[in-house]
């Protein structure tokens, strides 16, 4: 039987044969003893479980999902139940045109998901009642997080004082706290029910409805931080606002919260869509992602990412945010969850949750227990003296987890998968089985004052799919106008889009993964704990380190905790003046933005003209900083894809120093196997399950970004308020194991490979990148190559001098790709004016080829507009990407024939695909903000 690995890898053995002959090598073992330095060159096999079937692996994965108990969950604190349509889960989560799609950084090929993102922001913003809403963050913790650092950069108000509400959701204010502290901030928890604000504020967090369940009036509150110059910004469930009056009516400055119920699984804690919303005048202050509208080359609306695009690679350390990617995935989910029942009915549901908890609320009342508050859309605090231990162990006992609130109180959340039998449960759980659900009166626990009146979701998009076959046919619209991994090959340098298996995706979506709260009790997730003490374990052997978290939830949130870990570890050793982070030129622009969230300075190294960390200019900038040098951050192999000679020395450098080394995980699909970060010579590393571990990109997220230490740093990694009370790094996520309900990936995929697997999968990543390098040299110079003209798992393609004699750009040749089937490898990073490739293992020749023959030909049709022969402003390149209504208009004033421009090889003729959008003009988009659903009358003619 053919092994996983041989599934995986792309090239089989011949195909790797001929490919080391066009590199110039007799194996692919002496390949890579020619690339990696011997000095950090791991010579012993990964300690790993052997490499197992897909059938054995799915067995596994059921015993451990087995040992979960997913009980019904009315514990709340920011997670429900929630049912998620078949038609969604079928054809956006368990789709690979949606889950293998990339960030929609070449818009022309991604109008589909833009699309359900511009959705996505249109029912936060009409739910919020604020105009502007981004395209998803990570949490509703970070989200928050967020909220507070945007509400500093805006207000007037010379404070360090940072206001939250008491009535706050615990993990929520734990991370802010986490963020807050290192950048000077200092969180003052105030019970702004009954105690006043203090003389001065910047900003002012509050949640809505609150922790406990309580729905409170905050618009006088709201007036009166107004009145103190300060930014507000209300935590609110979105589910609540169809039935609440908005955040934009009482005058709140910033939305924030989670999209989690609408239609998206609680996974253990995530993925999940968190959201953002502002007002009018604070839009180009917004972290992350922001869907926009402008118009493409014909003048026809097309979609598109606005403003802060990548905004960590062009500010870098002034960047206001080192968010670089969304959950997409699961915005698109609820997007559609959205679109599915539209506005009549997400009302519903939410009458029927607040209705399910008025009957409770009446039960408890009726049988003798205090309900703490009268006004209240889902969540009910029963009051029992000294009982609350007793009846949460009851109602477990009947398939139910309530939260202790604490020894005198219970919290009961009501959701959308509530049930009478559900509520007859609880009820028999406080004694209470006499009393008959049916017959009691739930009344309306939302005061008259706080009750919805304006209308939302009235654009078309929500009221034109009510029947599933429309439902269908809309998602199958969008998908068709998308290039997704599905299609063909996405050569995204820095990216590794390499195959997410079906066998790895599959279990992410059992009832016990997928339905497990992330604050349940250890005894009903000991499948979850098992597997991720096994991948703890598995990732801690592969990068040669001693501990592992995999709270963050994304690359982001790994960089930051990492750094976080280093500032902790100093300041324990009394080296509070240890704040300068040392970051070559090179870096991801993270990075940057990372060091300066963590509290510390960066100075820039400088890159050789090999692309190589000057280690002269690192002389000097350690000599400058010595007594102040915390940290150097490098990415390894380096950003520019070559194998750094001199890491070693790097580390030992900055070592000696008093520093700690950061490796950026970002390229460990270039060492698995064959080096391991933490032994030769790093600290801490944040990992990309996203890419070495083939947990899906979705159009942009999820992601994972575990952070990897050394021993000494290990108490320093990030903890939650639920797992230990006391530690010297508070969390960075909302969930304590993050975006747990996606780790049976890279576990499955571990477990599929094998240690013999995985090696042959760098060695392969590696060979693929030398033979696309080897090919494309004498077309196309690459910029930087290390060791016998090597470079590692990416190659940089230099287009500067070709743009320059011919005046076609890298964007130019990236939108031809379209045209011959491709996306586009990465383009102006590292180095503007270039295109990264990565081909992965995953490609197999044919597919290899294919690229190398576009690029060629492309090669040759910019020879012609060298010559002359197509003039500069009308070429097949200037005009890319060529719809099919261009290509068959009755008019074509082009200086090419319409097949050039339609069908410009063999290949793209076999199996076409069709941009549904020209070139998106940016500057426009950007000029005329537009970032909810436009109108219909924006698509006549």
């Amino acid at each position: 039987m053919t092994s996983f690995a041989a599934r995986h890898i792309g090239p089989s053995a011949d195909e790797q044969a001929r490919m080391l002959k066009t590199v110039g090598y007799e194996t692919v073992e002496d390949l890579m003893t020619a690339a990696i330095p011997g000095s950090i060159r791991w010579h012993r096999p990964l300690d790993l479980p052997p490499a197992a079937s897909e059938a054995d692996v799915l067995a596994e994965l059921r015993a451990l999902a087995s040992a979960n108990r997913p009980l019904v969950s009315m514990i709340g604190l920011g997670y429900y139940g929630t049912h998620t349509p078949p038609v969604i889960l079928r054809n956006v989560l368990e789709d690979p045109s949606w889950y293998t799609a990339y960030t929609p950084y070449q818009p022309e090929i991604s109008q589909g998901r833009l699309e359900a993102l511009l959705n996505f922001q249109t029912v936060v913003a009409d739910l919020t009642g604020l105009p502007v809403a981004g395209a998803s963050l990570l949490d509703e913790a970070t989200a928050a997080a967020e909220a507070m650092t945007l509400a500093r950069r805006s207000s007037k108000v010379k404070s360090d004082v940072y206001v939250v509400d008491a009535d706050v959701l615990p993990q929520t204010l734990a991370v802010v706290r986490t963020r807050a502290e290192p950048l000077g901030i200092e969180v003052r928890v105030v019970d702004l029910a009954t105690d006043e604000l203090p003389d001065a504020y910047f900003g002012v967090h509050l949640q809505y409805p609150g922790e406990s369940g309580v729905v409170r009036d905050h618009e006088a509150l709201i007036g009166r931080a107004h009145e103190a110059g300060a930014i507000v910004t209300v935590a609110a469930d979105l589910l609540a606002l169809c039935v609440l009056r908005e955040p934009g009516a009482i005058g709140a400055d910033v939305a924030v919260g989670s999209a989690q119920r609408f239609g998206v699984p609680m996974g253990f804690g995530g993925p999940h869509a968190g959201y953002i919303s502002v007002r009018q005048g604070l839009e180009r202050t917004l972290p992350g992602r922001l869907v926009g509208v402008s118009k493409d080359a014909g003048g026809a609306p097309a979609y598109r990412l606005a403003l802060q695009t990548r905004e960590q690679h062009i500010r870098r350390e002034k960047a206001t945010s080192n968010i670089c990617t969304a959950q997409v995935l699961l915005a698109v989910t609820a997007s559609m969850y959205a679109v599915y029942h539209g506005p009549d009915g997400l009302r519903e549901i939410a009458a029927r949750t607040h209705e399910m908890a008025g009957r409770l609320a009446a039960g408890l009342r009726a049988g003798g227990i205090a309900v703490e508050h009268d006004a209240f859309f889902d969540t009910v605090a029963a009051l029992v003296p000294g009982q609350a231990g007793q009846i949460v162990e009851s109602a477990a006992a009947r398939g139910i987890n309530l939260r202790r609130i604490d020894a005198d109180r219970v919290g009961i959340a009501c959701d959308e998968t509530t049930t009478f039998g559900h509520v007859r449960d609880v009820l028999a759980a406080f004694g209470l089985a006499h009393v008959d659900v049916t017959e009691l009166d739930p009344a309306d626990h939302v005061p008259a004052e706080l009750r919805r009146a304006s209308s939302y979701l009235t654009h078309p998009v929500f009221s034109s799919h009510r029947s599933e076959t429309a439902m269908l046919r809309y998602l199958r619209k969008l998908s068709d106008k998308d290039y997704a991994l599905d299609r063909g090959m996405i050569p995204l340098g820095s990216c590794t889009m390499k195959l997410n298996a079906t066998a790895e995706m599959e279990p992410i979506t059992w009832p016990e993964f997928a339905n497990i709260h992330p604050f349940a009790p250890a005894t009903q997730t000991q499948g979850y704990r098992r597997l991720i003490s096994d991948l703890e374990r598995w990732l801690a052997e592969v990068t040669g380190y001693d501990a592992v978290s995999l709270q963050p939830n994304a690359g982001s949130q790994g960089e930051l905790a990492g750094l976080l870990a280093i500032r902790a570890y100093h300041l324990d050793r009394g080296d509070a003046s240890r704040d300068m982070c040392l970051i070559p030129s090179s870096a991801h622009g993270t990075n940057a933005a990372s060091a300066v969230m963590a509290g510390m300075r960066v100075a820039v190294v400088a890159c050789d003209e090999l692309g190589n960390v000057d280690l002269a200019d690192l002389d000097e900038k350690i000599d400058r900083h010595r007594d102040r040098l915390a940290a150097i951050m490098v990415t390894y192999p380096s950003t520019h894809g070559v194998y750094e000679s001199g890491i070693s020395e790097l580390c030992n450098k900055v070592h000696e120093a008093g520093g700690q080394v950061y490796v950026d995980g970002a390229n460990l699909n270039a060492l698995l196997g064959y080096a391991k970060p933490g032994q030769f010579g790093a600290d801490v590393s944040h990992l990309n399950l996203h890419k070495t571990f083939c947990i899906p990109h979705g159009g942009g997220g999820p992601g994972v970004g575990p952070v990897a230490v050394r021993a000494h740093l290990a108490r320093f990694l990030p903890s939650h308020p639920f797992l230990s009370a006391d530690a010297p790094v508070g969390p960075v996520a909302a969930a304590p194991y993050g975006s747990a309900g996606i780790l049976p990936i890279p576990w499955a995929y571990l477990r599929l490979m094998g240690p013999d697997g995985l090696t042959k999968a760098t060695a392969t990543a590696v060979l693929a990148a030398n033979y696309v390098a080897a090919r494309l040299r004498e077309h196309y110079p690459v910029l930087y190559s290390g060791a016998e003209h090597l470079v590692a798992h990416e190659c940089i393609l230099d287009l500067r001098g070709i743009t320059r004699a011919s005046g076609v750009t890298v964007a130019d040749v990236a939108k031809r790709l379209i045209d011959y089937g491709f996306h586009a490898p990465t383009m102006s990073f590292p180095v503007a004016g270039t295109l990264m490739v990565e081909p992965t293992e995953s490609e197999d020749l044919g597919e290899l080829d294919r690229f190398c023959d576009a690029m060629i030909a492309i090669k040759a049709e910019i020879d012609r507009v060298a010559a002359g022969e197509w003039p500069a402003g009308d070429n097949p390149l200037a005009n890319a990407p060529h719809t099919a209504a261009v290509v068959t208009a009755d008019e074509w004033p082009y200086a090419y024939p319409r097949s050039v421009a339609a069908y410009p090889s063999a290949a793209a003729r076999e199996a076409k695909y069709w941009p549904p959008v020209r070139r998106i003009d940016d500057s426009y988009g950007d000029r005329n903000l537009v970032c909810s659903c436009p109108p219909a009358s924006a698509y006549e003619e």
